[in-house]
């Protein structure tokens, strides 16, 4: 697999017809996959779909504005496909403004002043075998809680982690 099969038509991989311009979506090209990005997005047999190799997720495609849905979400996740890679929509309905900025910059940051807060008012007694657990304490509000935001924007815009490790893992050992 090279990247010069994506984003072409069957007779352009052949060397026949070659476009030197963006090559418009249809269903007789191969793409990559713009979830997992390392698979291939083919037509399906007797559908208007995309289907990817790899991840296994299913696409509907508007050909007139060049645009590709997965089917599995709701809202749908879209990406416009610019004739030689996807780029990302915004989801239809949902609009994400500063409050969800600074709410998730306050459920990062407010539990972990607390607990720190909370150490520097009450030291450990120096010279203590425990005298290092507030520091940890602390750091690890902190990494929990960053944690959780992470993993709503992964739940929100349905990222798949462990395939995307798997085909970074892939790509490592073609190396």
């Amino acid at each position: 697999m090279t990247q010069q099969n994506f984003g072409t038509n069957p007779e352009d991989r052949m060397g026949r017809n070659a476009l030197p311009g963006p090559i418009p979506l249809s269903y007789y090209g191969v793409y990559r996959c713009p979830v997992c990005r390392y698979g291939e997005l083919s037509n399906l047999a007797m559908m208007d779909a995309f289907g990817c190799n790899f991840c296994s997720r299913i696409f509907t495609a508007n050909l007139d504005q060049n645009a590709l849905s997965l089917a599995d979400t709701m809202p749908p996740i879209t990406w416009h496909w610019n004739g030689r890679q996807w780029q990302g929509l915004p989801r239809a309905g949902v609009e994400f403004g500063w409050e969800i900025a600074i709410a998730a910059i306050a459920i990062i940051t407010l539990p972990t002043l607390l607990v720190g807060l909370g150490a520097y008012i009450f030291p450990p007694v120096p010279g203590s075998s425990l005298s290092w657990v507030p520091a940890f304490w602390t750091v690890a509000t902190f990494v929990a809680h960053l944690t959780i935001v992470l993993w709503l924007m992964v739940e929100y815009y349905q990222f798949p982690v462990l395939l995307f490790l798997k085909a970074w893992q892939r790509r490592l050992w073609m190396r």
